[in-house]
């Protein structure tokens, strides 16, 4: 069963991520992120400013991603450098992810990409106040990446919104399920738990 989870920057995909691979554990689910398909930054777009954009489809090796996700899906590990903010080629670490009856794949662009959304069983929109996700990446990119307020600002501005707008949002309401990352998170999350519970045992059973 492969379940994808999207949401804007700084909406808790890992977060949640964490929380649905800690309950579903006796399962050791295969943990698929799409950080770790980012091309080198000499690929990058850049906008009418010098500012490199991140938040750009093409920002991915969509078809190494896709790739990756249809081995695993068939039961066949995956090696993938994992992705690490700044962190130089010789720094990062190439990983192998193990197949598993569970796999949770997240990212900004699950639903964009035909490979992957055509690839899930179950789909999660995270659902978060943009004010809410603009403070947790304020603290974010400033407490543990270095970025000025300014820098973020500018960001968030000219490519995070736009990103959020035009390549999330509208798949919205094609999600199986809206996980409402506030007040209503606990109730929510235990909602989520049982409808993937009594998928797995459906599709265990058949």
């Amino acid at each position: 069963m492969i379940i994808g989870i999207c949401g804007g920057s700084g909406s808790g995909k890992t977060t949640l991520l964490k929380r649905l691979s800690k309950h579903f554990q006796e399962l050791n689910p295969s943990v698929f992120s799409m950080d770790n398909y980012y091309k080198p930054i000499h690929f990058q777009h850049v906008d009418e400013n010098g500012e490199v954009n991140f938040d750009l489809p093409t920002a991915l090796n969509e078809e190494h991603l896709v790739g990756d996700l249809q081995q695993l899906s068939i039961g066949e590990p995956i090696e993938v450098i994992e992705y690490h903010f700044n962190a130089p080629p010789d720094k990062n670490i190439l990983i192998t992810i193990h197949p598993s009856d569970l796999v949770i794949v997240e990212g900004l662009f699950l639903f964009h990409y035909p490979g992957v959304r055509n690839s899930l069983d179950f789909s999660v929109f995270i659902d978060v106040d943009l004010d809410v996700q603009l403070d947790r990446r304020l603290y974010r990119d400033q407490e543990t990446r270095g970025y000025t307020r300014e820098s973020i600002l500018y960001q968030w501005k000219n490519h995070v919104t736009p990103c959020y707008n035009n390549y999330l949002l509208p798949y919205k309401a094609e999600a199986n399920f809206i996980f409402r990352n506030d007040v209503h998170a606990d109730e929510d999350f235990a909602t989520l738990v049982g409808i993937l519970e009594t998928k797995l045992k459906t599709k265990q059973v058949s």
